[in-house]
């Protein structure tokens, strides 16, 4: 849907590109939700100042081409270390998963928005493992009007909560909390915990499965964080921590305590 450039200012021209311009695709310039989440998403970058969340520096979004720019981000995602095999050492994925909270606090503190896309693939880990949500395009208040069964999930079903593939139950942050609770599992596990093969079986699993715990697939794992992660993951929203802050509380003594088993 987006293509990104790498960019410099005009006056530095033998200096390396520092900057990042995302410009929504020719074909998609007359689709408007493709162009509501491009906007979508440099209103929240505008507005969320965090170490932990991409900023949007400027946009032109009036009229094609659209755009956003931003500074440019240095390593590779989640899904990418993942998918190279590259999967991180558990206090790692723990500092990995507390930034990704941090910045969720972040939006949700600031501009009262759930990310709504919270995966792997969305996570920017830099060379010195610094953590960076990408894609606020998704970003949505739960008191927005806007049915979220029209919203498009296709490829993030693995990482839904429960409810937001059911009309009867209420949205909140707590839904990223879950999603983030599935990307903890991954990174620690090296897969994620469910494995349905077709949008219908993974719905199910979210909805009805409870996955295997994570000690059975990863038996380094410390039970205080296979705790966390299935708390993360419970079906009722009201089982989950209520917010970013108190999962970032609760990882910090964590990460310490598994870097130094290290």
């Amino acid at each position: 849907m987006t293509r990104v450039y790498l960019a410099r200012p005009a006056e530095a021209e033998n200096s390396p590109g520092s900057y990042a311009v995302k410009s929504l695709k020719r074909e998609w310039w007359n689709e408007p939700n493709a162009i509501e989440m491009q906007r979508r998403e440099a209103w929240v970058g505008q507005r969320v100042h965090s170490p932990h969340v991409a900023a949007v520096l400027s946009a032109g979004l009036t009229a094609p081409p659209y755009y956003t720019v931003m500074p440019r981000l240095e390593g590779k995602t989640a899904a990418e270390l993942l998918a190279s095999g590259a999967k991180p050492a558990l206090p790692v994925a723990l500092w990995i998963a507390r930034q990704a909270a941090q910045g969720l606090d972040a939006i949700w503190r600031t501009v009262g928005m759930i990310h709504g896309d919270v995966k792997p693939a969305n996570l920017m880990v830099g060379p010195d493992g610094h953590t960076t949500l990408l894609d606020l395009g998704f970003c949505q208040s739960p008191r927005d009007s806007k049915s979220w069964a029209e919203r498009p999930v296709v490829g993030t079903l693995r990482y839904l909560a429960p409810e937001r593939v059911t009309s009867a139950m209420t949205i909140d942050i707590r839904s990223d909390l879950y999603s983030l609770g599935v990307t903890l599992y991954e990174l620690i596990a090296g897969r994620p915990p469910h494995d349905g093969d077709t949008p219908a079986a993974l719905i199910h699993q979210h909805r009805s499965q409870r996955p295997e715990c994570i000690r059975s697939v990863a038996p380094h794992t410390p039970k205080p964080v296979a705790s966390l992660i299935h708390r993360l993951m419970a079906k009722d929203p009201l089982r989950r921590p209520a917010t970013p802050e108190e999962v970032v509380n609760e990882l910090a003594p964590l990460e310490i305590e598994c870097f130094g088993l290290r």
